[in-house]
């Protein structure tokens, strides 16, 4: 962990503004519950901002103008990144360089950049390239001309497959998958015939992949992920996708073969997408939602199939009430049927 520092240095490096005692020192961070008076906390939703009169923490991150209770706060536009960012000033770890350890298997074709660590039980294969300063942990395998950037991190039990590229940056969390063979086979009869996939994955710079996240190689060009792109635990990218720019890709989503997702795409936790279509950017699927056709762009969609956010709201509004309301309308058409079979009998007595 880094040095303590006071709260007016913190302030300086994050840009923000100091009320109260600029010279307390902070040795940590902690929550709004359980931060003691060396560590700082913070208040990113105004909906829990009476727990500032509670904390014990030494200061307080929050946004300019709201109640301090008298605490020591550092005002900034937005606390959230802003407490992400001394997180990695306070407990980031500079990772010192290993070089190739003992154990590990490095094809002779290889070539390891200046200041890599590759850990043992690590597998490079042939004419594999890692970058500068890039880490490969115990466990992980590069297949034969793998391509990875600079200050990557692949952790352990991560498989690339053969001729994938990884961007500079990118971080793969422990049991990842880069260039599976996607899910392709032709009908013959009752059979199916496999259809080999020859093409590769491509990830720019910044991705991120979580846990045990599958993306499948293409059939015969490229699935990619683009800049800054990051993806949690348990998702699967099919074979062909292209998925944009700065999208935040949740546990456990799916999404089909051919897609096509915009930039700036939040697809939140179990969403489902079907192959050949296209999500427009900045679009939010909500949770367990079913994406069937193609979405615009600048909208927030929600449900199976997937409607505008609002639409959905108020269609959630009124499931609770369907048995009583299938009651009500049962009541309704036998009051119907009594009142039709009176008019008849009415009408054959005239």
């Amino acid at each position: 962990m880094a040095q303590s520092r006071t709260v007016a240095e913190l302030a300086e490096y994050l840009g923000g503004v100091v009320q109260g005692n600029g010279d307390t020192q902070i040795f940590g961070l902690g929550a709004l519950e359980t931060a003691g008076p060396d560590a700082l906390t913070f208040l990113a939703n105004p909906k829990y901002a009476s727990k500032v009169a509670e904390t014990s923490a030494g200061a307080v991150l929050m946004a300019p103008g709201g109640e301090r209770y008298g605490r020591t706060a550092i005002e900034v536009a937005n606390p959230y990144l802003c407490f992400a960012k001394l997180l990695t000033l306070f407990y980031t770890v500079p990772h010192n360089p290993r070089g190739i350890l003992p154990a590990a298997v490095v094809t002779d074709t290889a070539t390891i950049g200046e200041n890599a660590s590759i850990y043992p039980g690590a597998f490079i294969g042939k004419n594999v390239t890692i970058g500068n300063r890039s880490v490969v942990y115990p466990g992980a395998v590069l297949y034969d001309d793998v391509s990875v950037g600079d200050d990557c991190t692949i952790h352990a039990n991560v498989v690339i497959r053969e001729r994938c590229r990884i961007g500079n940056r990118c971080i793969l969390q422990p049991g990842a998958v880069i260039g599976s063979d996607g899910f392709g086979y032709a009908p013959d009869g009752r059979s199916y015939y496999r259809i080999p996939q020859i093409g590769i994955v491509i990830l720019e710079d910044d991705v991120e992949i979580g846990a045990n996240t599958c993306i499948d190689r293409a059939a015969i060009e490229v699935t990619r992920i683009c800049r800054g792109t990051k993806l949690d635990n348990l998702v699967q990218i099919a074979h062909n996708c292209q998925i944009g720019e700065d999208c935040m890709i949740v546990s456990q989503v799916g999404i089909s073969g051919s897609a096509k997702i915009g930039n700036h795409v939040t697809l939140a936790g179990q969403v489902g997408v079907a192959g050949h279509l296209t999500i427009g950017d900045n679009v939010l699927v909500g949770a367990q939602s079913g994406v069937p056709s193609s979405l615009p762009p600048n909208a927030a969609y929600s449900g199976t199939p997937t409607m505008p956010h609002k639409e959905w709201l108020k269609s959630a509004m009124v499931v609770p009430r369907l048995p009583e309301m299938k009651k009500s309308v049962s009541a309704l058409e036998k009051r119907v049927a009594e009142l039709e079979a009176k008019l008849i009998q009415l009408s054959q007595e005239d």
